[in-house]
Order: C-alpha cells, then sequence, then structure tokens
C-alpha cells in the first residue's frame, strides 16, 4: 500500500502498533489487582476524591466500597468509561514508574513509525484510551520512547471510534483534509467509519492477534500483515 506524499498516518494501539494480548493479559489485570489499594491509599487526595465522587452519583451510594467494586465491575465488563479509564491511567502510571511491565510495540511498527517521522510524514494517535494513557504506553515502551514520533493523541472525548463523525473532527483538529489521512486499525467497523469520513484506510491483520487470516471480512479496505507493507 502507498501513501501520498505527505501524508498523516493516524494509528489505533491495540492489534495495530501493538499486541492486544499485552492490554488484556498485563494492563488490565494490573489495574484490576491494584485498584482497590490504590483508590484506599489515596481516596483523600483531591484527584481520586473526584473520581470517586463521580462514581457515587452514578451509583446512588456515597460509599467509597460501593464505589470500588463498581470500577471493577466496569474493568471486567471492559466498559470505557471516562472515570475508570481515568483510574486506570493513574494505576497504570505508577507500574510504569516502578518497572512492572514495559509496553509492547512490534518491531516492525516501532521502526516505521521512526522511519515515517523522518521523512516528514505527520503521526497521531486515536485509541479507546484516555490520552494520558496513550502517552505512558509510548514512553514506556519495549521499543523506547515512541513520544516524539508523534504530533497528537486522540481518545473517545472526540467521539466513538465507530463513528463517521469522529474521523471528520481529528481531521478538522488536525487542520488537512480527511483524504490526506491515512487511518490504521485492526477493527473493520472502525476503518469503515474513517473511510465513509473519507480518510484512506489499512486494516492491520496480524496472525499474533488474528490467528485466521481475515482477508475475506476486509470489507476492501487493503489488508497489511505489517506496517511494513505500507509504504510511501
Amino acid at each position: 500500500m502507498n501513501l501520498p506524499q505527505p501524508s498523516v498516518i493516524l494509528t489505533d494501539i491495540e492489534g495495530t502498533t501493538s499486541s492486544i494480548a499485552f492490554v488484556k493479559d498485563v494492563l488490565f489485570p494490573y489495574a484490576r489487582a491494584a485498584l482497590p489499594g490504590f483508590v484506599e491509599s489515596r481516596r483523600h487526595e483531591p484527584e481520586i476524591r473526584r473520581w470517586l465522587e463521580a462514581v457515587s452519583l452514578e451509583i446512588g451510594d456515597n460509599n467509597d466500597e460501593a464505589a470500588i467494586q463498581q470500577l471493577l465491575a466496569w474493568i471486567d465488563e471492559d466498559r470505557k468509561h471516562t472515570t475508570l479509564k481515568a483510574l486506570q491511567g493513574l494505576l497504570w502510571k505508577e507500574g510504569y514508574a516502578m518497572g512492572e511491565y514495559k509496553a509492547h510495540v512490534y518491531a516492525d511498527a516501532a521502526q516505521m513509525l521512526r522511519q515515517w517521522k523522518a521523512e516528514g510524514h505527520e503521526l497521531y494517535v486515536y485509541s479507546s484510551g484516555s490520552v494520558p494513557a496513550q502517552k505512558l504506553f509510548f514512553e514506556h515502551s519495549d521499543a523506547g520512547d515512541l513520544t516524539t514520533v508523534f504530533s497528537g493523541y486522540f481518545d473517545t472525548e472526540i467521539g466513538g471510534k465507530r463513528e463517521v463523525a469522529s474521523y471528520r473532527h481529528i481531521a478538522s483538529d488536525i487542520g488537512v483534509a480527511p483524504s490526506h489521512i491515512v487511518f490504521l486499525s485492526d477493527v473493520v467497523e472502525e476503518l469503515d467509519a474513517a473511510r465513509e469520513a473519507g480518510m484512506r484506510t489499512a486494516l492491520l491483520d496480524r496472525a499474533q492477534d488474528y490467528p485466521q487470516s481475515r482477508e475475506a471480512a476486509s470489507n476492501g479496505h487493503p489488508r497489511v500483515t505489517t506496517f511494513a507493507a505500507i509504504t510511501p
């Protein structure tokens, strides 16, 4: 797949730059195990208090323990809740700082992201994880600090990833026509929305994340198994 010069490259994280397993098997379990003690020990800090009160208001129960149990339930449901994402981000920041783990990035993704940046392409991230969590992820990756290659980050505050309007908002924020943006993702429905907004697309179909090829289900999106297959 060829990129027009110069292109803006907008990339997803899970299943695209990085394995789904890292988030599913490392980050989420870490957050679930650490959350009760983390909240208990820091519940009086203004930032933690604010998020706990937001949960309490939503569930109609002012008991902190009830709020913690609700947060754990949202983790189990894989809810993309703003409050949960904020607290997970704080937990992950602590885990990264303590060296508990490093974020996984595919070697081909790290290489091409750096190469595209050197060639003059602008790079952005669009993920369901919060912007602070995205920055932490790429700062503490097993490929080194990759934050320097990105010009900006977007999360679901700008809109859902399967909504056409989200991609139009992103193009507007970046200040380029959608046709100058290439969106990379492993989720066909997200690519469908980006394409309808006028962006170019590429479906990442990595064997580590998807053992069965999805070529037949690509819905017309160019399918690649590595970032190295996307060349200017």
